[in-house]
């Protein structure tokens, strides 16, 4: 192969461009994809408020000698952790709107302690409150600062 040539331009690997998402071989490792694509969004935090959510539907189906609320209040406990896996799920789908799902995942977190069981026997309502708080200070990626020296004065 001669330098310049098509084959030799083809072999070289291309700087991927400012609209370019992931790199050329992601397509032969889709792991790399999935993961260029979770670092890009509140994954972790969308995660733990759906499975608090999860976790108090779950205990919403315990036996009835162990839930300690029944009745028209049960309707409202099926609900709110509907709500909570929900809002887990559009953030890690749709992180521009991650504020108002994170205000919805805490109050629905809080509202589960009365309605839920004491919000999943705790552990469902934390995973709620803790995945709600680490979205809303989640901020997307920006370009690294660029430290610039003050040049000194003499006068």
């Amino acid at each position: 192969m001669a330098p310049g040539t098509d084959e030799a331009v083809a072999d070289t690997p291309k700087a991927p461009g400012p609209g370019a998402d992931a790199r050329p071989d992601d397509r032969r490792h889709p792991w790399r994809a999935f993961r260029t694509w979770r670092h890009r969004r509140p994954f972790g935090a969308g995660l733990a408020l759906a499975l608090g959510g999860a976790e108090i539907l779950l205990t919403q189906q315990a036996s009835i000698s162990v839930v300690l609320a029944a009745g028209a209040d049960s309707l409202a406990g099926y609900v709110l952790p509907i709500m909570m896996v929900v809002c887990g799920l559009l953030i890690v789908i749709n992180p521009r709107q991650r504020l108002f799902y994170s205000i919805i995942g805490v109050l629905a977190s809080l509202a589960t302690w009365v309605t839920s069981n004491l919000g999943g026997f705790f552990i469902g309502m934390l995973l709620g409150l803790i995945g709600s708080s680490l979205t809303f200070g989640w901020l997307p990626d920006r370009p690294r600062r660029t430290w610039r020296r003050r040049k000194s004065r003499t006068a």
